[in-house]
């Protein structure tokens, strides 16, 4: 049997499970992709997978928004805002916004981690014995760190929403259980920064300088 190009072209359409229309109307949308791409700017044709209508998504964010994310602190305690907390302000917020998702003792629930634990008091067998959980207690090794997470993180439900005047609190209940200061002390940006954690040696000093060479 010979086969004529017509009979053929439906033949293959057939067997791909095509039929006429459907590539009719493929051949059509391509044709309006096409004369779409030839209206656009020659810098937009030249990345066709992007949409013509990307520049219309979203907006520039303007100083107060920024502001609102742009709040970090290092572990030398740069970007501390002004504010104070202490372990007895902290327990209030921590029962109110924490123990929840944490537990009523920082135990953690579920997929929630741990919080309060100093076990192993010796050693850091962390990458040799996974029983030992990590907890600011155990690992964290800056106390300011733990500023700038609560601070932006959480709660989950409402990241962000803390004033400084409860993240100070709650980390001074953090600290305070843990076992690293005394419930006594208040926390602010002068004492804070000056707070030792068990675990600050075990991790190496990242000494590199931002600039051109940064990698």
């Amino acid at each position: 049997m010979i086969w004529r190009p017509a009979l053929l072209a439906v033949a293959l359409l057939a067997a791909s499970g095509c039929t006429l229309a459907d590539r009719s109307a493929a051949d059509s949308t391509r044709r309006n992709d096409v004369a779409q791409q030839a209206a656009l700017p020659a810098d937009v044709r030249s990345t066709p997978a992007i949409p013509a209508r990307i520049g219309t998504l979203g907006h520039a964010p303007s100083a107060d928004e920024l502001r609102v994310w742009d709040r970090d602190v290092s572990p030398d305690g740069h970007g501390l805002p002004a504010g104070r907390g202490t372990y007895a302000q902290g327990a209030a917020v921590y029962a109110a916004k924490c123990a929840s998702c944490h537990g009523p003792n920082g135990e953690g629930i579920a997929t929630n981690p741990k919080l309060i634990g100093r076990d192993p008091r010796e050693g850091f067998p962390f990458g040799q014995d996974q029983k030992y959980v990590k907890t600011i207690g155990n690992y964290w090794p800056y106390a300011t760190t733990v500023y700038d997470y609560v601070s932006r993180a959480m709660p989950t439900t409402a990241p962000g929403s803390l004033t400084p005047n409860e993240v100070y609190s709650l980390v001074a209940f953090l600290l305070a259980r843990n076992e690293i200061i005394d419930s006594t002390m208040v926390m602010d940006a002068r004492t804070l920064p000056a707070v030792r954690m068990p675990a600050r040696e075990r991790f190496v000093r990242d000494d590199r300088k931002p600039g051109a060479g940064f990698r």
